[in-house]
């Protein structure tokens, strides 16, 4: 087993334990980290919901907390007296990571050494690089080819040598490219749905008929929590989250088109047309040099954390049904 899946330590003596009523500390307000506060929420845990826009909504249980996290004092009231702090902030611009990520999620980090209080990090693939098997599992070394790659990376190890030192409690959840309700910028989003309706082919990257994995944001959600509240979560520093049971892009689409009524027809982008858009798009710049995910099998091993807490990810129809605008199917693990 490599450094980054190691066991990690028990809480020093004296640790500080959460004081009753705590409130669970949801940092981004975004496509999971919505989802993780009303599951929370739903399961009777106060939450504090920190973005750097405007509070949303008041509802009973929630704390809502604006402002910059760059900013350690702010940080510091963010995370102050948590049961656990769940890190889901990501900068909204893709194409524009470079000087925002990294300093975003270092003070992140900081503040929660500062508070005393455990971290549950939302992690992607992008620090594995070209895995040598799949479907490859925690112990895959981190080995990245992209820049984006190498940020996650480090702020991975950075995590890590705090962890190794008494100075952090930490795992992350690691989920693959996303789909799901209110999450319209996925592959399969607003713009595969448009085009199936309208008897078009659904741009894909690479290769739609590679072993790939894909992640439900709702099973996302669920998994963090799983993750800050079971003792068991941090018995691991890096956690495969459920990933949906397809195989394939192109069956992931076929079951998006079976209950549109459509046929699933596929429809390869080019990489010559990626090149020429990434001209004029950052975001699509960005996209391009990541997708050599398309060209390689890229399955993720969840077994770890299924066998772990007894769960699986939401059946595919059921998924793709929530992603087109059904209601969600329940999600809440017993709550002990």
């Amino acid at each position: 087993m490599t450094h980054e899946t190691k066991s990690a330590p028990h809480p020093a003596p004296g640790a500080p334990h959460p004081a009753p009523g705590a409130p669970h500390v949801v940092l981004g307000a975004g496509q999971v980290g919505t989802k993780l506060a009303e599951l929370l929420l739903a399961a009777g845990y106060p939450v504090r919901l920190v973005r750097r826009g405007p509070a949303g909504p008041a509802r009973p249980g929630l704390e809502w907390l604006s402002g910059d996290l760059r900013e350690p004092a702010f940080a510091d009231r963010a995370c102050a007296g948590a049961a656990t702090v769940y890190n889901c902030v990501n900068p909204a611009d893709y194409g524009r990571w470079e000087g925002v990520m990294e300093p975003l999620h270092e003070a992140v980090q900081d503040a929660a050494v500062r508070a005393g209080v455990p971290l549950v990090g939302l992690d992607c693939l992008y620090m594995v690089g070209v895995p040598e098997t799949s479907p490859f599992d925690e112990t895959v070394p981190m080995r990245p080819i992209r820049e984006k790659g190498e940020m996650r990376a480090r702020l991975v190890r950075r995590a890590l040598r705090l962890r190794d030192a008494g100075e952090l409690r930490v795992t992350f959840g690691r989920a693959a490219d996303f789909f799901g309700p209110d999450t319209p910028q996925s592959l399969f989003g607003d713009r595969l749905t448009s085009r199936l309706r309208a008897g078009k082919g659904a741009e894909v990257l690479g290769d739609p008929d590679l072993p790939r994995s894909y992640s439900f944001t709702p099973d996302v959600a669920r998994g963090l929590m799983l993750l800050g509240t079971d003792p068991r979560g941090f018995d691991h520093p890096v956690w495969h989250l459920p990933v949906v049971r397809t195989e394939t892009t192109r069956e992931l689409v076929a079951a998006f088109a079976a209950e549109l009524g459509a046929e699933p027809e596929v429809t390869i982008l080019p990489q010559w047309l990626l090149r020429l858009a990434g001209l004029f798009s950052p975001t699509i710049r960005q996209v391009r040099l990541m997708s050599y995910q398309w060209a390689v099998p890229y399955a993720l091993d969840d077994s770890l954390f299924r066998e772990t807490f007894g769960v699986e990810a939401t059946p595919v129809a059921a998924a793709v049904r929530a992603t087109l605008g059904a209601p969600a199917p329940a999600l809440l693990p017993a709550v002990a």
